[in-house]
């Protein structure tokens, strides 16, 4: 039975795998086995490589692309709880000074 948990592998050693998946005689499946990975990972870091080196798909994301879109993601999120915490905080000083 197949585990469902995610493993995170060092960006240096996804480097290693790509290389070598890249200029090795042996399928990526082969590759991915030698390596003690998923094909599937293997073959998504082939592909993100080759994005990355302007290889890829019109419009696919380079992993610099991704992380800065997390991190605006982030950021707005941060600054819409800001937004309605102070909205509810203007809604209590308007109703104080109502009163």
């Amino acid at each position: 039975m197949k585990s469902n948990t995610s493993r995170r592998y060092a960006a240096e050693f996804k480097r290693d795998a790509v290389a070598l998946a890249l200029s090795s005689e042996k399928t990526a499946t082969e590759v991915a086995r030698d390596l003690g990975v998923s094909p599937e990972g293997l073959r998504g870091w082939v592909k993100q490589a080759k994005i990355d080196r302007g290889e890829g798909p019109a419009g696919a994301l380079t992993t610099a692309e991704r992380e800065e879109l997390v991190r605006l993601r982030r950021k707005v999120r941060e600054q819409e709880a800001t937004i309605e915490v102070l909205g509810k905080a203007t809604a209590l000083f308007a109703q104080n000074k109502i009163r």
